[in-house]
């Protein structure tokens, strides 16, 4: 597919109207704030291809899991996200005859996303069938400062003609994917009001019993004076609207303000949810456009000032880093401990709105570093509220003691991974939660939080390994059986050393974790303790034989940790001996072959050695590096992080800089050939993490923050911000050299190139 967005620094640009890309720019262009969001998709009809999803984070329905006999442990459902009702749309009609861009004439088209200040954009020149000519530009945002509140500004001008301009402002949920397939329809309607300039429903998902309750008021003005026109209802089955028709002559304008309220029962008193929805329209619709307007812009001007990164000298990673940025920020605010963040955010549907271990993984140290102490620990106490049913999960899998098998897939805590095996394979997402409490600790310093809730995590988390493994009387060691890694093209397997190393650790971290929890507060240890039936005289010394002498495979005479035990038993080649039509593998392959082989998908032994990069030496990293990376065929987004920072830091700068290439334009270039479905939003993480700890050499060890900055050949400098223990750093990096400024009102110490620094209030350290 073709490239077809402008380079800007701040914008994603479409201009001309291309069918067959429509879908991909709804992707691209979408919207959120957090709590909230939605597609581009226009706001007027358009009988063109379209995908319009709406989406309100945390409100799911229970999709029906097709099992003939499901196995011991397998779910009947899988929680996925619930297209919600559409707020967003206008139906236009000139005398009668509907706007739709895929029957007009359309010239002039332009589609902006606006990341500076969270605004989408759009005008066109359009004439309908009838020859008459209108020109329209429309400009929306889901507020960041009022979370409840999406506005939109719906101009349309008469250019040829004298007539009437109808415009019907709507909330709908009865159209395209409000039903599922198998289950029917998803809402049932509880209430429809529609009064003058008014609407409002109430609606309810059956069996999660999430209420929302969605309005809107509306004002029109006709050349810059509001008519005070009175208008038609429209009512139907979930879904209700008002008509306003205004006359025309040629170059006369009509502007429509739209204020929609979005509330549910997952943040406010279900018995009241429409009298809060009809009082959250009010208020916006008291404030106005220009004032909800100014305090959205002004929230995303805070956030920029926290996590802008500059890189000079190649616009179009400028404007990708910038877009993964905006999308992250977008899709999760870190308000709510309910609400994780999911890989497509609110841009599609197309992995069903589930948190998976990426979440720790790539998108907990972007958060941490840009949006602060909260936001991290709240990605945190959503595992941590979740914890009943992960220990639920292990018993229905023969798991006992409190141990805890946290979901593959998920959005409030229940097992939503579709392939039953690869949720019971892939356990080394249990390793990825407790390598992202250490990763807060570490970074923060926050030893209350493993007090209050990370410690009960990790222990169940231990008590999980020590079960999972079982004692080999060949190989005299502890291992692990049944399982895969990162890698998706290899399952089944025994001792991958991904998932063997992190259960070492984390056995291992959990026991230096309540040393240090109890020194700071024995009482609640002691307490916790008792309500988790530790039992430390056996638990303890069970958890140190077991990372002592888990099993990890490797091969001494060629120097590398080996996959799984059986590696080099495959038929070893690199990817460069396929041909480009086998490309990708996942659809042209039959999946026994797949597994076969020796290709892999993503990341496996290099995730483990990015993640503890500090554990290996650099000799044993390259080893490995130029392993496995010829046989790598990153047919996951998530592939190119752990190999972008690996490169960077082993000396191969040109590559690192090829992976963020890459993977920084991934849904904007269409790369992966999916982007109409939705973007792959945590991966967009790893893309900040390649350019701040990849070629920035941001580390954080023993409690102090340190840089080693690179600058690609391509590039003539670039920068970065973040937040560290109170203050706000701001790295430069430039042919010139490096410095580091303090934002904050107190002297900062880190280590810059190896040397540790000082640096006071308000004041730069260069190198």
């Amino acid at each position: 597919m073709k490239k077809y967005l402008k380079p800007d620094a701040w914008n994603i640009i479409e201009e001309g109207l291309d069918a067959d890309l429509n879908e991909v720019s709804e992707s691209c262009f979408s919207l959120g704030n957090g709590k909230m969001g939605h597609r581009a998709f226009f706001e007027e009809h358009y009988s063109g291809p379209t995908f319009q999803g709406c989406y309100l984070a945390g409100v799911s329905y229970a999709k029906k899991i097709a099992a003939a006999k499901p196995k011991v442990g397998q779910p009947v459902t899988s929680e996925r996200i619930l297209h919600a009702p559409n707020w967003v749309g206008i139906d236009v009609h000139i005398d009668g005859e509907m706007l739709d861009l895929n029957t007009c004439r359309v010239k002039d088209f332009s589609r902006t996303l606006n990341m500076k200040e969270g605004l989408l954009e759009r005008s066109f020149t359009a004439k309908l069938l009838s020859g008459k000519e209108v020109k329209v530009t429309a400009t929306r945002f889901c507020s960041m400062a009022s979370k409840e509140v999406g506005a939109v500004r719906y101009s349309i001008k008469a250019l040829n003609f004298e007539g009437n301009i109808s415009l019907t402002p709507f909330i709908d949920g009865e159209r395209a994917g409000m039903e599922d397939a198998e289950d029917g329809p998803l809402w049932t309607e509880l209430a429809n009001q529609v009064k003058n300039r008014s609407c409002y429903l109430l609606l309810e998902v059956a069996d999660l019993g999430f209420r929302v309750s969605m309005g809107m008021k509306f004002s029109v003005y006709k050349n810059n004076q509001e008519v005070k026109i009175q208008t038609s209802q429209q009512q139907g089955e979930r879904y209700a609207g008002c008509t306003a028709t205004v006359r025309c002559k040629p170059n006369d304008e009509v502007v429509l303000f739209k204020y929609a309220s979005i509330v549910s029962s997952l943040h406010r008193d279900k018995s009241k949810l429409l009298d809060h929805c009809q009082g959250v329209a009010r208020k916006a619709y008291k404030k106005g456009f220009d004032k909800l307007l100014k305090k959205h812009t002004a929230v995303w001007a805070a956030k920029w000032e926290l996590s802008d990164v500059t890189i000079e000298g190649d616009l179009p990673a400028q404007q990708g880093i910038r877009f993964s940025i905006f999308q992250l920020h977008q899709s999760y605010s870190g308000e709510d401990d309910r609400i994780s963040i999911s890989r497509e955010g609110f841009s599609g549907e197309q992995f069903g709105g589930h948190t998976c271990w990426e979440a720790e993984a790539f998108c907990l140290p972007f958060f941490m570093a840009t949006a602060g102490q909260s936001a991290a620990q709240n990605l945190l106490r959503y595992r941590y509220n979740q914890l009943p049913k992960a220990i639920e999960q292990a018993e229905k899998l023969g798991f006992k003691n409190g141990a805890a098998l946290f979901p593959a897939a998920t959005i409030h805590g229940n097992e939503s991974e579709l392939d039953f095996e690869k949720a019971l394979f892939t356990i080394h997402r249990n390793g990825t939660v407790a390598y992202a409490i250490h990763a807060y600790v570490n970074y923060t310093g926050d030893v209350q939080f493993l007090v209050d809730a990370g410690l009960e995590v990790l222990v169940a988390i231990a008590r999980f390994w020590a079960q999972r493994v079982h004692w080999s009387q060949q190989k005299q060691h502890f291992v692990l059986h049944g399982v895969a890694g990162p890698n998706e093209y290899e399952q089944n397997v025994d001792n991958n050393w991904y998932t063997n190393y992190l259960a070492t650790w984390c056995l291992q971290y959990t026991l230096e974790a309540i040393a240090l929890a109890e020194g700071s507060d024995g009482k609640k240890c002691a307490d916790l303790f008792k309500k988790l039936g530790f039992d430390r005289e056996n638990e303890v010394p069970h958890w140190q034989r077991i990372a002592a002498q888990l099993y990890l495979p490797k091969d001494e005479k060629l120097g590398v940790l080996l996959q799984q035990e059986n590696f080099l038993d495959k038929n070893l080649r690199p990817v460069s001996d396929l041909t480009k039509e086998e490309r990708p593998l996942i659809q042209s392959w039959s999946w026994d072959r797949l597994l076969r082989s020796c290709f892999i998908e993503k990341a496996d032994v290099l995730q483990g050695l990015y993640l503890f990069q500090s554990a290996f030496a650099e000799s044993q990293m390259r080893r490995n590096y130029d392993f496995y990376e010829p046989m790598t065929l990153h047919e996951s987004c998530l592939s190119a992080c752990p190999h972008a920072i690996l490169a960077a830091r082993l000396g191969y700068l040109g590559k690192a800089h090829d992976y963020f290439t890459q993977a920084v334009r991934l849904d904007l270039d269409m790369h992966r050939k999916d982007t109409e479905k939705s973007l792959h939003i945590t991966s967009m993480a790893g893309n900040w993490l390649i350019l701040a700890a990849g070629f920035g050499g941001f580390r954080v060890c023993d409690g102090m923050i340190s840089f080693d900055p690179l600058l690609p050949e391509a590039w003539t400098g670039y920068s970065f911000k973040l937040l560290w223990r109170g203050h706000l750093l701001e790295v430069k990096v430039s042919r010139e050299g490096t410095s580091v400024l303090n934002h904050s009102d107190e002297s900062v110490q880190l280590k810059l190139a190896g040397r540790i620094i000082a640096i006071s209030r308000k004041s730069k350290e260069y190198l």
